[in-house]
């Protein structure tokens, strides 16, 4: 029996019906022992597992106003809505800004801060 190649596989699985399918995969069960639905499904997550370089979400803590006082307190107020009190407090003594809060987002926000003058540190 000739050795049929990748390409030429596909393309006679695009010509069979689903019952045509289903028989391949049920008579690869019984030939091979393997489940080919079941290794599909299990490399998935495999190939997500490498892209992740770190955590997905990530709480922005501000740990110094800088020199620029107003421009922070005015950042944090716009970024989570609070008060002018409760904003001047973070800007005074420090804390989490925003938390679970997605790495991109994070980053907008760092950026923010640190043009206003500020540290932030994502953690």
């Amino acid at each position: 029996m000739a050795k049929l190649t990748r390409d030429e596989f596909i393309s006679a699985l695009k010509e069979m019906t689903i019952l045509e399918v289903k028989d391949l995969v049920d008579a690869m069960k019984e030939e091979f022992g393997v489940d080919p639905s079941a290794v599909a499904v299990a490399a998935a997550p495999q190939a997500g597992a490498g892209a992740e370089e770190g955590p997905s979400t990530v709480n922005v803590t501000l740990t110094s106003a800088g020199a620029n006082k107003i421009a922070v307190i005015k950042i944090v107020r716009d970024v989570t809505g609070l008060g002018l009190k409760e904003a001047k407090a973070i800007a005074d003594n420090g804390g989490v800004v925003k938390e679970n809060v997605n790495t991109d987002e994070a980053n907008e926000l760092k950026a923010k801060f640190e043009e206003a003058g500020a540290t932030i540190e994502l953690k």
